[in-house]
């Protein structure tokens, strides 16, 4: 049992996420076909629930994709039935503290390094007989980033003991930082939004851990990535199609116009 992600994180390439916000499997196995390094069920923000996550992850099984989750809440009971459907990383919301970050590993391991319960009903055969072995050495908990209290205890979150690395959330992470004077988007450009961003990343740097965020353009995601990040996530599925079905449109109409 290998985490596809753990590999590239560790041979320093970058990691291209895809953001599953619909719940539509088809459109998860043309997002795994189009080359993305990983695939994360939105379950917090998105149209998706378990079941939904489940389906997702059984259609793009046979794809060389790391199926993820973002669960709705630092809830265990969430948190340990996604990992049993095979979820082989979690991004959870809102770690504001170092607590939290605790209980949140907590939920992902088993014990002694954590309180996770022994029931891998898909995962044993999504990612193979020996899930028991590697799981907890294999499988990542990124703690989200997107508060100012996230960001004033940053240090002692990202030294939690077990945890994999941090997702920063760019829009939460304007609102809080800016009480609430910035509106919610991402791709931020405002010297001291951006200024945080880059303090996050250094800190988890210092602690060697994983860094993510998430993005809005292939430009500020390359620049993301050039600034040291390891993995980037670019628009989600809902937003990829409104995009393109906007912009065709458009040209159709003004193709049309000239003709």
């Amino acid at each position: 049992m290998k985490n596809k992600l753990k590999t590239l994180w560790q041979d320093k390439q970058p990691i291209i996420n895809s953001w599953m916000s619909s719940n539509s499997p088809f459109c998860a196995e043309v997002l795994a076909e189009s080359g993305y390094d990983s695939i994360t069920v939105d379950l917090q923000h998105g149209l998706n629930d378990y079941k939904d996550a489940l389906s997702i992850f059984q259609a793009i099984g046979r794809y060389p994709v790391c199926p993820m989750a973002r669960v709705p809440w630092l809830d265990p009971q969430i948190i340990m039935k996604i990992l049993d459907a095979g979820s082989m990383g979690v991004i959870c919301p809102m770690i504001n503290t170092a607590k939290q970050a605790e209980e949140f590993v907590s939920y992902m391991r088993y014990p002694p390094l954590g309180q996770r319960s022994y029931g891998p009903t898909r995962a044993i055969y999504s990612a193979g007989e020996s899930y028991w072995e590697h799981a907890n050495s294999e499988i990542l908990a990124l703690a989200m980033i997107e508060t100012k209290e996230s960001f004033k205890n940053i240090r002692s979150i990202v030294t939690t003991k077990g945890l994999s690395g941090i997702y920063i959330g760019p829009s939460d992470l304007s609102i809080g930082l800016s009480d609430g004077q910035l509106k919610p988007g991402m791709d931020r450009t405002e010297p001291e939004i951006v200024s945080a961003i880059q303090t996050i990343l250094n800190e988890a740097k210092m602690a060697k851990i994983f860094a993510g965020i998430h993005c809005a353009t292939a430009e500020y995601a390359a620049k993301a990535i050039s600034w040291g990040f390891d993995m980037v996530t670019v628009h989600s599925d809902v937003r990829l199609l409104a995009e393109v079905a906007t912009r065709t449109v458009k040209n159709t109409r003004g193709l049309i116009k000239k003709s």
